[in-house]
């Protein structure tokens, strides 16, 4: 198991090992932010809002939102717990290291779960672990901080009750039948809380390579050090975090069951030379025996459906062997139009 970046990102360079292609990385060159990328209130009457969260799904495939119901607080202390985790000796998490194969458990590695296999490592430290059922799973959780479990076992509660409701506010943008993205296809939660050190040289490395989400959606909460970018009409653009709100990335399996009407979007992490960034992603997936298919109301002569139906564990077996590209994990199941 690889030593956690945070225990030794100070003490040298950066290895070459963390040194992207030319055409991948970040470069010197700054990035501006994205002054028209969505920001939606949830607030708002419900007609409105259902145009708001189309557009933005199919114009940008991120936004963020405001007014959203999940308490404020609660937010300000999911990102407490898990800072104070990230700062807590590497003693206290050597246990959470350990790889185990139960799906239940919560894994700590630096740069992702295949360190050894990495043909080049991304500059970051992750905690991944489900959270439904959360009753199977919260005692495979940290134990420190001490109020990690009811923290963010509260938090992933009210994250699931937004995603749920967004979800909704997009079936009937769609016109699809109201709870279609209910039950079985947006049952599973798991977060990945992502921790960037500050970085030797950030214009050569990455926190998170290219890449569009392979779930169904993805609400990220971050701290106030900005590092997401998004790529919108072949540029890359800065997404500025605001305070209290959440961003919501549409994944790939929407992109599909929408027959393409959503479009998921590329984007990265980078990394700065001064300050730690924390961002905790929440990923919304179907069940492991779920099947996926574009929604047969969203099939017509003129717009056959994009792929044929599929195992959700069928792509997920895909997506790996591609190496985490979602577009090529779908190959298989695309259909001659």
């Amino acid at each position: 198991m690889a030593k956690l970046l945070s225990s030794w990102y100070k003490d040298q360079s950066l290895p070459e090992s963390y040194i992207f292609p030319p055409d991948e990385r970040p470069g010197k060159y700054l990035v501006p932010t994205c002054n028209t990328l969505p920001v939606i209130d949830l607030g708002d009457n419900r007609n409105d809002l259902v145009h708001q969260i189309l557009m933005a799904s199919q114009e940008f495939g991120l936004f963020q939102v405001v007014g959203h119901g999940v308490p404020l607080k609660l937010m300000s202390e999911t990102m407490t717990v898990f800072k104070e985790f990230f700062e807590m000796p590497a003693e206290d998490k050597a246990s959470l290291t350990v790889y185990s194969d139960d799906p239940r458990s919560c894994k700590l590695v630096t740069s992702s779960l295949d360190y050894e296999g990495d043909k080049i490592h991304v500059w970051r430290d992750v905690l991944r672990h489900p959270c439904h059922p959360l009753q199977d799973c919260i005692n495979f959780w940290p134990q420190k901080p001490t109020n990690y479990r009811e923290v963010v076992a509260a938090c992933s509660i009210e994250v699931k009750k937004l995603g749920l409701r967004i979800l909704e506010l997009l079936c009937e943008g769609l016109g699809i039948e109201s709870g279609y993205l209910e039950g079985k296809l947006s049952e599973d939660l798991e977060v990945g809380v992502n921790y960037y050190p500050p970085c030797p040289d950030p214009s050569l490395t990455l926190g998170i390579p290219t890449h569009i989400d392979p779930d169904l959606l993805t609400i990220l909460l971050q701290d106030d050090v900005g590092g997401l970018q998004l790529l919108k009409d072949g540029e890359w653009v800065g997404v500025e975090p605001l305070p209290n709100a959440f961003v919501v990335n549409i994944g790939y399996l929407l992109q599909v069951i929408s027959n393409k009407m959503l479009k998921g979007v590329e984007h990265r992490a980078v990394t700065n030379s001064s300050d730690a960034r924390i961002s905790a992603v929440f990923c919304m997936n179907p069940t492991g025996d779920s099947i996926i298919e574009p929604a047969k109301s969203l099939v017509t002569a003129t717009n056959p459906p994009v792929c044929r139906a599929f195992g959700f564990k069928e792509y997920m077996d895909s997506f790996y062997s591609m190496y985490g590209n979602a577009d090529l994990a779908l190959q298989p199941f695309k259909l001659e139009c």
